[in-house]
């Protein structure tokens, strides 16, 4: 159905309906009775009024008429403008009037028909002061762009005028088709104030791309590092060496301590000195270079010149770096600066600084690296050294260790190493050095060793060896003669193995203390016949400190066959014999020992008196402190505790561990007999006496066995105890020489050690004298 032109008439007549609006305030009537009713309305006027025929709930308006009786839940109807009330459309573009400024009767605008539907042909209302072009241009405009609207301008009389000058247009319902016009007066409209940002938006516009930006960092993060091929790798690895150099920073090498918190080794800060064979000045004079640092450095013009020549690498590279000297002194150093050789440099360097010789064999020596290369350094070389720090550089051309001003540099700090804290004692050591070295020259040993311990605790006083030597020149010396006696050389204890024996037999009963040994002046077992050194017409009957002081062979081989060799053997291994003791003294062997299964029918003869058995000195040291310490045998040991590099924390070390060998009744009885060997005349150990003080103790002779050969010399020994009553420190003496027995070769010693240790640790002197013995019947 087509639209309905203006000329038609209603469809339902003139008379108003129900609800409908009376006559807006300044309007006339007119003869046109659908003219007429102007402000008025029904359903279907608003319906013919409206492009689509639908009507809406007037919204936002007062009542106009509020006397008439009409349903106050029914909202009057209004006629739409282009599909929307009034009110709403012009609420889009500027503010909607009050109400008490709607009530001013104003002339309503025809509403704009939509874009997509056929307009009604409405007759315009004539327009008065104004060009005909301009009403046209206006029409024109109007039809091709109907929902635009032209900006207003406020003029200066209350008028709204448009930004080109012209006078706003109006839009008005003709009374009468070609009647007189009425146009009702517009109040000018203010703009609506333009809108704020939106904050919110704001704050998550900003959050999103902040998410974004660290989300693209993080994927190119794992594309570095997951993703790179392995010849980007490489590619950039050797970009980072051609621009980066590197340099080792030592750690602290830990101190090694005595007892007292003496320093015994450490480390000392020093130079070493290197050159870059690449530096053309330095290959334009090498012999004069050679030969001014000879002078300084101490080596060799040779050697120098070697160590200055250009060298390639694997992969093609020529070498920057070549050590000429290490531990450099820091004034040579600094002389060495001061030539301003080219390709010449020097660094910080560590150097370890030792005590001479005290206590080498048993501390031994670092190299050049700083590395332990025997004695204690070596075995607790991990424990000393500490961890390595690094530092890398940008460097420029030329100088290796010149870093670029402002480059890349990173450093990661060194870990200094632990110190090493010995029961060792400085000033016993020295001393017990100074005797043994004197001794063996006298005797002229070709290797000797002394132990002291305490037997409470187990801890080992000094533990010396001869020769000796410088551990800072360590190269000075055969290898063989920097080994520690004490723990490394094992030897047929020969007689002093006996008071294992006599403690045996008293222990389990096959003997009295006061009982009398008959003995003959030899013994024969298997196909050998055992003589004493003191030999007795047969049937000569001995007490027991009698066969202890004259070193009796058959006596204690008799006692030996009442035990039998299961109980040797056992008593063997509860004295400690056979394995190392665990002092932490490095490479200490076990010895050995013959299993009864291996006896032969001479091992009933050899094995008493210390032969076909080999031991260390330690090992006998601490078996003669189980004698001394009322039968507990206490494991010897060398460290008492560390201490860390970073903190100064103090680590104690273990306990020794312990274990009974003999009952207190029968060790104090068998200190008794052993006291006759030093305070009889006739005893072999009488040169072991020391004044003021009873000494226990046994000489022995045996063999020194090297790559399981027995020498022609004779390995003298003496072990003992002081004070006998109460011992407190077990020492043990052991020289190989050419000629000669314990009594006469370790036994003076013996004494001069004993003496000073006892002094040293304030001992005081026996409140008796030495007993008397009996030696025979």
């Amino acid at each position: 159905m087509s639209p309905r032109s203006d000329d038609d008439e209603p469809r339902r007549g003139t008379s108003p309906r129900r609800g409908s609006s009376r006559d807006l305030p300044g309007e006339e009537p007119v003869d046109d009775p659908r003219e007429g009713r102007r402000g008025r309305s029904s359903i279907g006027e608003a319906r013919a009024y409206t492009p689509r025929g639908r009507t809406v709930a007037e919204r936002g308006r007062l009542p106009r008429n509020t006397g008439r009786n009409a349903d106050p839940f029914r909202p009057a109807l209004q006629v739409l403008d282009g599909g929307e009330s009034g009110q709403r459309a012009r609420a889009r573009g500027r503010n909607v009037e009050p109400p008490a400024q709607r009530e001013e009767s104003k002339p309503r605008e025809q509403t704009k028909p939509r874009e997509k539907e056929k307009p009604r042909e409405q007759t315009k209302p004539r327009e008065k002061e104004k060009p005909r072009e301009q009403v046209k241009a206006r029409e024109q405009s109007r039809t091709r762009e109907p929902e635009r609207r032209t900006p207003r301008e406020r003029t200066s009389s209350g008028t709204t005028r448009t930004r080109d000058g012209e006078r706003p247009r109006t839009r008005e319902r003709s009374k009468e088709k070609e009647g007189p016009r009425r146009t009702a007066t517009r109040r000018p409209v203010e703009s609506e104030p333009p809108k704020l940002a939106n904050s919110t938006r704001r704050l998550r516009l900003g959050t999103v791309l902040a998410l974004s930006l660290f989300i693209t960092i993080g994927v190119r993060l794992v594309v570095l590092q997951v993703a790179t091929s392995p010849e980007e790798a490489a590619s950039l690895l050797e970009l980072r060496e051609d621009r980066l150099s590197s340099v080792k920073l030592p750690a602290p090498r830990g101190s090694i301590l005595d007892r007292n918190g003496n320093v015994l080794a450490h480390s000392v800060e020093a130079r070493y000195v290197y050159a870059d064979p690449e530096d053309p000045g330095l290959q334009k004079d090498l012999p004069g270079t050679a030969e001014k640092l000879a002078r300084l450095l101490g080596v060799s013009r040779t050697e120098l010149y070697a160590g200055m020549q250009r060298k390639q690498l694997l992969g093609g590279k020529w070498s920057r770096f070549r050590y000429l000297a290490r531990g450099v002194d820091i004034t040579d150093a600094e002389r060495v600066d001061a030539l301003g050789l080219p390709g010449i440099y020097t660094a910080t360097d560590a150097r370890r600084d030792v005590q001479g010789d005290l206590a080498s064999n048993l501390i031994g020596f670092t190299g050049v690296e700083g590395r332990g290369l025997e004695g204690l350094e070596a075995r607790y070389d991990d424990l000393l050294h500490g961890t390595d720090g690094k530092r890398v550089f940008e460097r420029g051309a030329g100088n290796l260790n010149a870093p670029i001003p402002g480059g890349f540099q990173q450093d990661t700090p060194a870990r200094p190493g632990n110190s090493l804290q010995l029961t060792i004692d400085q000033d016993l050591q020295f001393q017990v050095q100074r005797v043994l070295d004197a001794a063996g020259k006298k005797k002229n040993a070709t290797v000797g060793g002394a132990v002291v311990l305490d037997i409470r605790t187990g801890e080992v006083l000094a533990q010396a060896s001869y020769p000796s030597y410088n551990a800072a020149k360590p190269d000075a010396v055969d290898g063989a003669k920097r080994i520690d006696m004490p723990s490394s050389v094992v030897t047929d204890p020969g007689s002093s193995h006996k008071a294992f024996i006599f403690g045996a037999a008293l222990q389990e009963g096959l003997v009295k203390p006061d009982e009398l040994i008959e003995i003959s002046p030899a013994i024969k077992k298997g196909d050998t016949t055992f003589e004493d050194t003191h030999p007795e017409v047969k049937g000569t009957r001995m007490t027991l400190p009698g066969l202890l002081a004259h070193s009796s062979n058959v006596g204690t081989i008799i006692l030996a066959d009442r035990l039998g060799k299961e109980k040797v053997y056992e008593y063997q291994q509860k004295f400690g014999l056979g394995k190392a003791t665990g002092e932490g003294a490095p490479a200490e062997v076990d010895g050995a020992l013959l299993a009864p299964e291996d006896w032969s029918g001479s091992s009933y003869g050899s094995v008493p008196i210390g032969h076909s058995v080999s031991a260390t000195l330690i090992q006998m040291a601490a078996g003669y402190g189980a004698i001394a310490n009322d039968g507990v045998y206490v494991q010897p040991r060398l460290i008492k505790a560390t201490i860390s590099g970073e903190d100064g924390k103090v680590t104690p070390a273990p306990a020794s561990s312990t274990h009974r060998v003999l009952d207190v009744e029968t060790s104090r009885q068998l200190r008794y007999m052993m006291e006759a060997v030093v305070a009889t005349d006739s005893g072999t150990g009488r040169a072991a006496r020391v004044t003021g003080y009873r000494v226990a103790g046994k000489t022995g002779t045996g063999k020194l066995l090297i790559d399981g050969q027995y020498t022609s010399h004779n390995a003298s020994s003496f072990i003992g105890m002081a004070p006998a009553e109460n011992p407190r420190y077990v020492i043990a003496v052991s020289m190989d020489v050419s000629s000669g027995g314990g009594g006469d070769v370790a036994a003076p010693a013996f004494s001069d050690m004993m003496s000073y240790v006892l002094l040293h640790n304030h001992v005081p002197p026996a409140g008796s004298k030495p007993p008397t013995f009996k030696i025979k019947e």
